[in-house]
């Protein structure tokens, strides 16, 4: 299978037309899409949403208005799931793991996974039983009362044990990325789930499950600045390349599964070219240059593979690098409020 055709790119053009139409084209209100191949977890580390609920109320509050919440009891009841399950061999949605693994949160109880939440705090932020007990205690004083030196060594040892902050925007986009976009292979041509939804990280992370309300102390929730969420669309650009990239060289049928990752990861392609046209910056610069030199087909997973190890160093870069400050020429192709998925409620 090879999917970087002239013939595939003068398709994109016309079905996906202006630029904005590649990234909101047929964009559905989906929970999330199952896990894939990649997803690295220790589930035995996943403590639940309650225990984060205790210092947490105000963001529970908000994510208890999220359809990541609801999921828990509105996918199993859910035709076209139960159907996908049936395909796959799964008697009900809770017991395998294929939906477990980003429909639910799940806890190990006497050796077997425990469905309790939909996509709670740990989905997003990192297994928790490592870095719980040193992020809550303060350095053992009362809020507010430790030093700055101990404020800063205690979120170092709790990002070591796992945390992942808001600030690491790559890692937490990743966690998003590998959900909503790249299905596993058989889920899609057996069980006929789709092969991941229309996700952009601007417009969803600003919609309904935004939970920007720790420093306010629930008094607000704000948007993330315009600085910000142009380094974060950018930032979700090149990891969900990165993830289609993966999700291609996984492949191993000249199926659904592949053709789609392909055709995601061309679009990629498509976006970063226009990109390169829109601002001056050398991490897009590289990140095109991978895109229109990576094989796009079957039995190439170690080229692939490069190919994405170097689209997600530059995004990283991007991540780390920039302040968003000066990449205001972006403004005009960022989703404006109007394409926000929902609204946070609490």
């Amino acid at each position: 299978m090879k999917c970087g055709s002239d013939r595939w790119i003068r398709r994109a053009a016309i079905a996906f037309g202006p630029y904005w139409s590649l990234l909101t084209l047929a964009i559905v209100l989906v929970a999330s899409a199952p896990a894939n191949a990649q997803t690295k977890w220790d589930y035995t580390k996943v403590v639940g949403p309650e225990k984060c609920a205790e210092c947490h109320k105000p963001t529970v509050a908000v994510w208890k208005n999220t359809h990541h919440y609801s999921t828990f009891t509105e996918l199993p009841r859910r035709k076209e799931a139960n159907e996908i399950a049936q395909k796959m061999g799964l008697k009900r949605i809770k017991a395998g793991s294929l939906c477990l693994d980003c429909h639910f949160t799940t806890v190990v109880k006497d050796g077997k996974r425990e469905a309790v939440a939909g996509i709670s705090c740990e989905s997003c932020h990192g297994p928790a039983a490592g870095y719980l007990k040193r992020h809550s205690e303060f350095s053992g004083k009362k809020k507010g009362t430790e030093t700055e030196a101990e404020k800063k060594q205690r979120w170092a040892d709790s990002e070591a044990a796992g945390m992942i902050r808001p600030k690491n925007m790559y890692a937490w986009a990743k966690n998003c990325y590998n959900c909503h976009v790249v299905p596993q292979e058989k889920l899609v041509n057996v069980g006929g789930h789709t092969a991941g939804s229309a996700f952009e990280l601007v417009t969803w992370s600003q919609g309904e499950i935004r939970h920007n309300v720790w420093y306010t102390e629930g008094k607000s929730n704000p948007l993330a600045s315009p600085e910000q969420r142009r380094v974060m669309f950018l930032v979700g650009l090149g990891v969900e390349l990165e993830t289609a990239l993966r999700a291609v060289g996984e492949a191993t049928q000249k199926e659904k599964y592949a053709v789609e990752m392909a055709r995601r990861a061309k679009r990629g392609e498509l976006i970063f070219a226009k990109l390169a046209q829109t601002i001056s910056l050398p991490e897009i610069d590289d990140i095109l240059a991978t895109a229109k030199t990576a094989k796009l087909k079957l039995n190439n997973k170690a080229e692939l593979n490069a190919a994405a190890d170097k689209v997600a160093e530059a995004t990283k870069s991007i991540a780390t690098k920039y302040d968003g400050s000066k990449l205001a020429a972006l403004d005009a192709l960022i989703p404006g409020k109007d394409k926000y998925k929902g609204t946070p409620k609490q």
